[in-house]
């Protein structure tokens, strides 16, 4: 090898420290470029981790807040389902309160008899066409009746109780009035 050296002339070594010497400066521009890449590539990973790792205390937060709210809400009592069906036989019961068609004479004929019993006079009557009326999403048939009773305060009062607590429960008395007869003590 030495034997080589000693033919290399000066200015082939000066040629060869040339090229050797932009070998190493091209080599330096890569490693720069590379580690620069790898700095970029870092910073964008970093960045996003830092982005997920926010967005998930932030989730954990929230997730934390629900817990804490579902454990506040009561728990929903044994008794559901009894509670359930003691509200379907009222509803049953109630609605069974409404009959589906009632004979117009016997309404009236109840009327005329506990009008007798209270003694007070129930004429003249007017009746109106049987309707139908709509409450909520039911509907039932009504049938209005006018009537002019005449009579003491205390046989109307009678009367009117008569009427509420009679055999029709669903009687309604949507208008009443009254005026002083002519009376001779």
């Amino acid at each position: 090898m030495a034997d080589r050296i000693d033919r290399i002339s000066p200015n082939t070594m000066g040629i060869k420290a040339r090229a050797g010497r932009a070998i190493l400066s091209k080599g330096r521009l890569l490693i720069t470029t590379v580690i620069i890449i790898l700095l970029m590539g870092y910073c964008l990973i970093g960045g996003n981790y830092l982005k997920q790792l926010n967005g998930q205390k932030a989730l954990a937060t929230q997730i934390a807040e629900v817990t804490q709210t579902l454990s506040e809400i009561a728990k929903p009592s044994k008794d559901l389902e009894q509670r359930l069906a003691e509200a379907e036989a009222s509803l049953a019961a109630e609605q069974g309160l409404f009959p589906s068609k009632i004979n117009t004479t016997q309404v009236i004929n109840t009327i005329l008899g506990l009008a007798r019993s209270c003694g007070v006079k129930a004429i003249p009557m007017v009746t109106q066409p049987w309707s139908t009326e709509t409450v909520g999403k039911h509907s039932y048939q009504v049938l209005r009746l006018t009537v002019a009773v005449e009579g003491s305060f205390s046989q109307l009062v009678d009367f009117a109780s008569s009427l509420e607590e009679g055999e029709y429960t669903t009687l309604v008395i949507e208008n009443l009035s009254a005026s002083k007869g002519s009376e001779q003590s």
